[in-house]
């Protein structure tokens, strides 16, 4: 089984890091992780099927959402994560591409 805890191990690196984040709020931090994980434009027909990279974007989406105070915002982009994760979505093909095939 995969360990799943997250660790508050105290290495210099780790001490280094967490002192230079504190001057962060948790709202910045999840913000900055959301634009970390969301898919570049450049990368979207090469990632937009890709279920790890969308759970993770989503899930990033919903904790900014919570950290806002924003529940309601927050559920749809947590089921998202959940159903990329559980194979219960998956991308549409891109209008673009769809209307091409119309021709």
């Amino acid at each position: 089984m995969p360990d799943t805890s997250l660790s508050t191990a105290s290495s210099p690196a780790v001490t280094a890091t967490s002192n230079s984040l504190s001057q962060f709020s948790a709202a910045e931090l999840a913000q900055a992780l959301l634009e970390k994980l969301a898919i570049a434009e450049r990368d979207w027909h090469r990632l937009k099927s890709n279920r790890k990279v969308r759970a993770n974007e989503q899930a990033a989406a919903a904790i900014v959402f919570l950290l806002k105070d924003q529940p309601e915002e927050a559920l749809p982009r947590l089921q998202q994560a959940v159903a990329w994760l559980d194979r219960s979505i998956s991308a549409p093909p891109c209008p673009s591409h769809g209307d091409r095939a119309r021709e």
